[in-house]
């Protein structure tokens, strides 16, 4: 059983962080922020993954400026990115951004984060105060030297010395990150934080790569702080399209049993005996699942004569070969089709179990 961390608690737009709510995923757009209708689009994309909260580049005015139609066209939260400009975080702010990302060492001093962090007050905006490897205090690297699994002194006083620049201008509404791009730098960088500090803790792990190399580093990492009950919300950073990060982000959460959303998608791994198009099918159905709410356990086999049996705990599941399908309830079969509409009439069948399930849902919200 996990026991997670208590930690304050800090609302994000409609996303409450930290406390006992819920982990939150999160993305971010690879769009220009300056074309809205590619980002809202995107973004659109994002929320029918499931993701919670999505964050954006603010690159210069024209980016702070459309934040404020992006938001009329979204309903999830949405964090402005900055860099080393305070203005910009103060435009994002005035243009409906529910939080920005700031690293308030390169903000250009004193007085400028002053302004930076009343217009946050002002607005209620939560401040992500975000530090990685590649941007700590010149002064911090000569002290402890750059952050290793065995010293992350440099990254954990980066961090706090960041957090109590906001804090000094009376604000709390704080949320934390400490990246780096390695595995173990990054757990034991958050293990010792998270004994220093009771703030919510975003996780992740920068510049983790492509899809496969992304995916085990951030999930070996982000898998073990999360069972030790550290961190309130995350991002898979992958150089992919950033769907693929949701939908990583929220397998990682089902595995460990903290979080589901949706069918879980069990499919046999290929062997000889398998005589259909098993990937291209599994990966159809898996792109399907991704936008469904009903918690349901999928199936997708490659062999009609065991599948069935493999997966009998499955609420639903198909297979074929040699010409034939057959989608199966139960471990027992429910319909027999050619291998040709197998794919059609599946998803139909997976169509109508969602709509039933948000038809329970709904009867239980009334």
């Amino acid at each position: 059983m996990i026991i997670r961390r208590k930690t304050k608690q800090i609302q994000v737009g409609g996303v409450a962080v930290g406390g006992d709510s819920p982990i939150s995923v999160q993305s971010m757009t690879n769009t220009d922020t300056r074309d809205v209708e590619q980002t809202v689009a995107q973004i659109c994309r994002l929320q029918a993954a499931g993701c919670d909260i999505v964050r954006v580049a603010v690159l210069d005015n024209e980016a702070a400026l459309a934040i404020k139609a992006i938001q009329e066209k979204i309903s999830i939260p949405l964090i402005a990115d900055i860099h080393f400009d305070s203005r910009l975080a103060i435009a994002a702010m005035e243009n409906g951004a529910d939080g920005i990302r700031i690293n308030p060492g390169n903000l250009g001093g004193e007085e400028k984060i002053a302004l930076v962090v009343a217009a946050a007050k002002l607005h209620g905006v939560p401040i992500r105060v975000g530090v990685n490897s590649g941007s700590i205090e010149k002064d911090l690297l000569k002290t402890h030297g750059y952050p290793t699994p065995d010293n992350a002194e440099a990254l954990i006083e980066s961090a706090m010395r960041n957090v109590r620049l906001v804090e000094k201008h009376g604000y709390d509404k704080i949320k934390i990150s400490i990246k780096s791009a390695d595995v173990l730098t990054t757990i034991n960088s958050y293990q010792q934080l998270s004994k220093t500090t009771d703030y919510p803790l975003h996780l992740g792990v920068t510049e983790a790569g492509g899809l496969i190399a992304g995916t085990v580093k951030s999930s070996v990492a982000l898998g073990i702080l999360l069972s030790k009950g550290i961190g309130d919300t995350f991002r898979i950073s992958l150089t992919r399209d950033p769907v693929e990060e949701v939908r990583v982000g929220f397998e990682l959460l089902r595995s460990l049993k903290i979080r589901e959303r949706g069918p879980e998608l069990i499919s046999c791994p290929t062997c000889g005996r398998t005589q259909i198009d098993l990937f291209g099918l599994a990966e159809e159905v898996e792109r399907f699942v991704q936008t469904m709410e009903t918690p349901l356990k999928v199936a997708v086999m490659g062999c009609v004569v065991n599948g069935p049996g493999e997966a009998r705990q499955a609420d639903i599941g198909v297979a074929g070969g040699n010409g034939v399908g057959i989608i199966f309830k139960k471990g027992e079969v429910w319909k027999k089709v050619h291998e040709d509409d197998l794919l059609n009439i599946f998803m139909a069948e997976l169509k109508k179990m969602e709509e039933e399930g948000q038809k329970e849902r709904n009867s239980a919200k009334s």
